[in-house]
């Protein structure tokens, strides 16, 4: 087990980039690639950083140079053999040969696109423009570089016994979290948290003490390299990213309402079993499943990513029972700002309801809070998203309207063209 306390102290980052391979991404990011390479290989989209978290004033912490660097790095690499060989060869969600060979034989080629960084007002303006398929690969990498340049930043004022203290206080903190986890009987967990890690050396220090302390109840892993190198199931199915482009693309009104059903129908074709997974709440759940058509309802399940987590998931209980499915056959999956406390909550909740799991984000891979010198390690909301397609802008309502993104005027309409009306605000938990 690495040392990861004397590995930052000895920090080179030519001997350790922070992005170490293609495939040091989120599963559903390659999945929905291939689908976007099959369905819409020539649509041009624009991909934005976002931080949420304005306080945390990025082009203050972090160096311009090392962060080109770290990006120009990121263009520079391309598929391994072994990393080739396992995605074309391992067995996915019980299929093998996941990834066509078309497919394949592309991002065997493939070499991220140019990106465009600026400093505006003490934040990074980080933007990639191109065809959807290869833009939509900078955004796991974008957001690994950022968030570990934020840590280093942090890290880089501290002494080599106070990182040794500070490492041990969060591994403490991390196994108290397991052993809670430990003592209630059920709950199946995936780590989910490459977007924001500390580090990729912790996230994978994470999955480990995952994998020994809960056995067959720790899942698996979002993140490709660390499935492949810890032989675990790589998990993860789809996300906004496809129904904002989609709508994006439609022509008109009529076009716009049918779009997330558009993205589940190109889906449907693809993928059976687990991988048919909703995600519902890009325009709205309630609308979403008001409207859905008869044959999403015998779907294998949904995921929960926004507003409350009760109300959702007792939504969709309510509209299998009303479409004739049996809710203890599906399976639901939380995803939105979880640790220890909630993830018992909601297991306490629906057990014997329906089929549960739990994606575990940022609270897993980057729970600083409270062990560094003025806090400066507490994990913030930072994202990457697709905010123009065909030069169209790209609009999220979400369950939240915290999360909602896109022009005001376009909001309006869609909120008007997918029904939404007054909505619960929550604040987001990374």
């Amino acid at each position: 087990m690495v040392d990861i306390a004397t590995r930052v102290w000895n920090h080179k980052w030519k001997i350790d980039p922070i992005v170490r391979s293609l495939i040091d991404t989120d599963f559903y990011k390659l999945l929905m690639c291939q689908s976007v390479f099959r369905n819409k290989p020539d649509t041009n989209v624009t991909f934005s950083l976002i931080n949420r978290s304005s306080k945390v004033r990025l082009a203050d912490l972090i160096d311009e140079g090392e962060l080109r660097e770290q990006l120009d790095h990121i263009r520079s690499l391309s598929l391994s053999r072994g990393e080739s060989t396992w995605l074309r060869g391992n067995t996915f969600y019980g299929k093998r040969q996941m990834f066509r060979s078309d497919f394949m034989e592309w991002f065997e080629n493939l070499r991220l696109p140019a990106y465009h960084l600026e400093k505006v007002d003490g934040q990074y303006e980080l933007t990639f423009e191109g065809s959807w398929p290869e833009v939509m690969l900078w955004e796991i990498p974008a957001l690994s570089v950022l968030m570990e340049l934020r840590s280093r930043a942090v890290l880089n004022q501290m002494g080599r016994f106070e990182l040794q203290v500070l490492y041990a206080r969060a591994m403490t903190k991390l196994w108290g979290k397991v052993e809670q986890l430990r003592e209630v009987p059920g709950p199946r967990i995936a780590d989910f948290g490459t977007r924001r890690r500390h580090s990729f050396l912790w996230q994978d220090w994470c999955v480990q003490a995952m994998l020994e302390g809960l056995g067959d109840r720790f899942v698996g892993t979002s993140n490709c390299l660390i499935a492949k190198n810890r032989d675990l199931e790589a998990i993860g199915t789809n996300a906004h990213e496809l129904p904002m482009v989609y709508a994006a693309l439609a022509k008109d009104d009529a076009d716009l309402a049918q779009a997330p059903y558009n993205v589940l129908a190109d889906w449907h074709e693809e993928h059976d079993g687990n991988l048919r997974i909703m995600l519902p709440d890009t325009y709205g759940t309630e609308n979403f499943l008001k409207n859905a058509p008869d044959w999403l309802a015998r779907w294998t399940g949904i995921r929960i990513d926004s507003g409350d987590p009760v109300k959702g998931a007792e939504t969709a209980i309510n509209w299998w029972k009303e479409r004739g499915e049996d809710p203890t056959q599906k399976l639901i999956i939380f995803s939105d700002g979880l640790d220890t406390q909630k993830i018992i909550d909601l297991h306490q909740i629906f057990a014997g309801r329906a089929k549960l799991a739990f994606g575990w984000g940022t609270l897993l891979t980057n729970d600083f809070r409270g062990l560094a010198p003025d806090d400066g390690l507490e994990p913030f909301s930072l994202v990457c998203k697709a905010i123009e397609a065909n030069g169209n802008a790209t609009v999220k309502l979400s369950d939240n309207p915290r999360k909602a993104m896109g022009p005001q005027d376009q909001i309006d309409r869609y909120k008007r063209v997918f029904g939404v009306g007054a909505q619960d605000a929550f604040d987001v938990i990374v």
